[in-house]
């Protein structure tokens, strides 16, 4: 366990990819205990100079659309070319326990077993959205820890698109090709934090309606508000069960990656991405410490993570 003696200890165990050691820090940056959130606060202070080298994937979807499938085919691919992958699937909250309930990491059972990965799953412990407050600081440590990319799956849509968008360098939104899927999506206005659209489950019979599916979000992409000026958004297809076009996709995100990287798009983003995890962690260690003492509170507050 990660205390006061075994701190920095723990921080050069991080940085040589242990993942006992990533676990714990990870269970030390979700707990609520005052003392717990003191040395969060040191934790990321110490590994901080050894962040900002992963690839930030968002990934989000609707219910049905196999993000399990996909990711776990997404992940493999990448292992196959010698990358270290994380992924922080952000579950529900269990009402009685306030623990993940939908156990992504069980249906992710090859992805789950090789060393080069490592999957977390995180409550979203009620916060808006389902975005779980502290994936950002969950994302800080997978890159201390050395994976080369690092995927946030969030729960369902709405508010949490916003919040993901912002801790990420891509977002992608996976769909399948149901009518009603595609009439509810191309009116919702976040869709111009999607950088990318896969639409999954391109086999059998269902391809001619993927076809149709594909045609319709990109004329709508044409005519919506994107995030990028560089980067116009792609529509994709793919079989996950089938493990096809998956490489297409990885293919892409280099794409999107390389373009932006020479515009200094992502360079640029990083300050503000900054100055949201400061205003995420101050806000959790507001709450979990209001109603302490006065002394405790500027002990706790010389310590606090800050830009």
């Amino acid at each position: 366990m990660i205390n006061d003696t075994t701190l920095m200890d723990a921080v050069t165990r991080l940085r040589q990819g242990d993942r006992a050691t990533l676990a714990q820090a990870m269970t030390l940056i979700e707990s609520s205990h005052p003392r717990h959130q003191e040395l969060s606060a040191r934790l990321l202070d110490a590994i901080m100079p050894f962040t900002g080298n992963a690839l930030r994937l968002g990934i989000t979807g609707t219910p049905g659309a196999g993000k399990s499938t996909f990711l776990e085919a997404f992940g493999m691919l990448l292992i196959h070319q010698n990358l270290r992958v994380a992924v922080i699937a952000v579950d529900p909250s269990s009402p009685v326990s306030g623990g993940s309930i939908l156990g992504d990491k069980t249906r992710m059972t090859a992805l789950s077993r090789s060393d080069a990965a490592f999957i977390r799953p995180v409550p979203s412990g009620g916060h808006l959205g389902g975005a779980c407050l502290r994936a950002r600081e969950l994302i800080l440590l997978c890159e201390a820890a050395g994976y080369d990319i690092v995927i946030v799956e969030t729960v369902g849509v709405g508010q949490s698109e916003t919040e993901v968008a912002n801790m990420v360098d891509c977002f992608i939104a996976l769909q399948i090709a149901a009518a009603v899927t595609i009439c509810r999506g191309l009116k919702k206005a976040s869709w111009r934090w999607r950088n990318l659209i896969v639409i999954n489950k391109d086999d059998g019979d269902n391809r001619g309606n993927v076809a149709i599916a594909r045609h319709m979000y990109e004329s709508a992409l044409h005519i919506l508000r994107r995030k990028y000026a560089e980067w116009q958004p792609q529509v994709l297809t793919c079989s996950a069960l089938q493990n096809r076009g998956i490489d297409l996709v990885w293919q892409t995100l280099c794409d999107f990656r390389s373009t932006l990287a020479a515009s200094g798009r992502l360079e640029a983003g990083a300050p503000s991405a900054g100055a949201s995890l400061v205003a995420a962690t101050n806000e959790r260690t507001d709450v979990a410490y209001a109603g302490l003492p006065a002394p405790i509170l500027r002990a706790i507050s010389s310590t606090r993570y800050k830009p």
